[in-house]
């Protein structure tokens, strides 16, 4: 079933969708390439996301560009993706700009590469006042990194007397966070077939819905994205509760 916008808006529409851009480097294996060259591919993909994103007026996308566990990986490879970050923002900030995105990166880029982390701070700088997409790019990011620096954010403010224990609940420590007055994801989407979270944004998805592809993000289009929220309209959330 091929689907088009004009199907999708028949329907509600998530108002916020993150998502999880995995199997960069299978897909550039599988084609015999180095893993950047999934990685460049993979850019691309994101750049059909974002356009996407303004097509259909969905105001917030949160992606796992990269998270505090890749530090793991070879150093060229770690090179190599803050080299895209700078080209990604070199090639595309204007059109970004132009169609009211704000780039927001979340997670702490201070560690980033000079270079990287300049770029996405100046972006950030240059955009802030747009909104039409409210694009978090999630860099040198881990859910449970987010939710200790909130705490630690919270128990100094009560320390300061900014406000008490008894005042803290969800939505306080809502504003602690990264994606501080953004609206939970409705939808998570994962790509490249596997069920994991993996440390994203763990405070933010308890009731988020899941969808997981089997297509590897450089291979992963628009009709993919329509049927992950094809695939969300047609679902009842209960949060909790009974269904109908």
């Amino acid at each position: 079933m091929k689907l088009t916008i004009e199907e999708l808006r028949k329907n509600p529409l998530p108002e916020h969708i993150a998502i999880i851009m995995d199997g960069n480097g299978r897909w550039a294996k599988r084609q015999g390439l180095p893993r950047l060259a999934g990685h460049r591919i993979g850019v691309q993909a994101l750049k059909n996301v974002v356009m996407a994103f303004d097509e259909l007026n969905i105001k917030y996308l949160t992606v796992y560009a990269f998270s505090t566990e890749n530090w793991k990986r070879p150093a060229d490879e770690i090179d190599g993706l803050m080299e895209l970050i700078v080209e990604f923002l070199d090639k595309e900030i204007d059109y970004l700009d132009a169609h009211g995105v704000c780039v927001h990166p979340i997670g702490d880029v201070s560690v980033l590469t000079g270079k990287a982390r300049d770029k996405i701070l100046a972006a950030y700088e240059r955009t802030k006042e747009n909104n039409n997409i409210i694009f978090n790019v999630a860099l040198n990011y881990g859910g449970r990194q987010e939710i200790i620096r909130g705490i630690k954010q919270l128990c100094q403010d009560v320390q300061d007397n900014k406000c008490t224990i008894d005042e803290i609940d969800e939505k306080l420590f809502n504003q602690y966070l990264y994606t501080a007055n953004q609206p939970d994801p409705d939808l998570l989407i994962r790509s490249s077939g596997e069920l994991r979270i993996s440390n994203f944004l763990l405070w933010q998805i308890a009731y988020t819905e899941m969808w997981v592809s089997d297509v590897m993000w450089p291979d992963f289009s628009k009709q993919d994205l329509w049927r992950a929220i094809y695939d969300y309209q047609n679902r009842e959330r209960r949060y909790g509760g009974l269904g109908k």
